[in-house]
């Protein structure tokens, strides 16, 4: 089963081939680099297992699990080409398993950490999330890396089932150097919730799409961080389908820049027309702090239901000159009162997280970051 779908996505790819910026969704985000770079394979794992099993997890290779309901039926391999690479090119992969009912009070940690092996090199992580229905547990996926040149390209499908309870979290430090094009995709049970956390802060290139198709009555929330200096590249661009009645979606992004890099943000929302009594809001928010950095963001709405509720806003701004003012007037030096200022930008998204340890890296992650943009 396995094979027949590799070979149906290596066909669609060779048909798609890489995306151009003649492309809408691609628009602002040229791979050019990544297509003309010749990668070798970096083979399949090692796998991490999850930092702590508990009872009503199952965790195993792809090869070795009944994936055949649920692999490459969510994150369509048809028109999404790095989709069609990864499922054409993965050569095993994480299968979790939360039972019917479980409830799993410590996280699941994944650990995906890549390296440049002397030469560009491409790995291809698969991972597939089966929430049983009445499930609860969350999921923590780290992606990291070291040395030169080499592409990541990640593919996750989660789907819960219904009145699931389910946060992600993905924490995405690549290499300065390193290429990392991802996609998450969500599938909701009746009354399921959802909620993600996509954390960028590393990688040359960087491309997170995350996708997700709520059913009647579930709730999905998407937050996300973007942190981008010198010449760094990060695209996010997210998709909530409404496919069902009764649905509640909400959306914060928040990105800041400095030096010459850049970074786009697209969120559409999607309310077909028999999704009434939708409930979705969406923010994007950018913090500039260079005149060098540049932002595109592009909120969408597709509205084909009349019995709705649907708002979307984008702010791009620079910092506040009297807050600035302010603290400096008590006696706190500029610089550190400018990363007061950006912290407190990025304490929305920080506290939302509920994983300890994981928000105490993400505050030390982005001082760290900050610090390094001014060495």
């Amino acid at each position: 089963m396995i094979d027949q779908i590799r070979e149906e996505a290596r066909q669609r790819f060779s048909e798609l081939g890489y995306p151009t910026t003649h492309d809408e969704d691609w628009r602002f985000t040229s791979v050019a680099p990544i297509a003309r770079t010749n990668f070798a394979a970096r083979g399949a794992g090692p796998w991490p297992a999850a930092a702590r099993q508990a009872a009503g997890v199952r965790i195993m290779k792809l090869s070795e699990a009944p994936v055949e309901p649920f692999l490459a039926r969510y994150a369509s391999y048809q028109d999404n080409a790095f989709v069609a690479l990864n499922t054409a090119n993965f050569e095993d992969g994480i299968y979790i398993h939360i039972a019917k009912g479980a409830q799993i009070e410590e996280p699941i940690e994944l650990a995906m950490e890549s390296s440049a092996n002397g030469q560009p090199t491409v790995w291809y992580p698969r991972v597939l999330i089966v929430a049983e229905p009445g499930s609860q547990a969350t999921i923590v996926e780290r992606y990291s890396g070291h040395g030169g040149t080499y592409l990541t390209n990640p593919v996750t499908e989660l789907i819960a089932g219904d009145n699931a309870v389910i946060d992600h979290y993905k924490l995405q430090t690549e290499s300065n150097s390193a290429y990392h094009v991802s996609t998450l995709q969500i599938q909701l049970g009746r009354d399921a919730n959802f909620r993600s956390h996509a954390l960028s802060f590393g990688g040359a290139l960087v491309r997170n799409d995350v996708n997700a198709v709520l059913s009647q009555g579930s709730e999905c929330t998407l937050n996300g961080l973007y942190l981008v200096n010198g010449a760094q590249h990060i695209d996010n661009h997210t998709t909530i389908d409404h496919a069902q009645p009764h649905a509640t979606s909400h959306e914060l992004y928040k990105g800041i820049l400095e030096g010459k890099s850049s970074a786009v943000f697209n969120g559409r929302i999607l309310v077909r027309k028999d999704a009434q009594k939708t409930d979705a809001k969406q923010t994007n928010k950018n913090l500039v702090l260079s005149e060098e950095a540049v932002i595109n963001t592009k909120p969408e709405l597709q509205i084909h239901a009349d019995d709705v509720r649907c708002t979307h806003g984008a702010t791009i701004g620079q910092l506040d000159a009297e807050g600035l003012f302010y603290l400096q007037s008590r006696g706190i030096g500029r610089a550190e009162a400018r990363d007061l200022l950006i912290v407190a930008f990025a304490r929305d998204i920080v506290d939302r997280i509920k994983v300890a340890p994981l928000r105490d890296q993400l505050e030390k992650l982005l001082l760290e970051k900050l610090h390094g943009s001014r060495n």
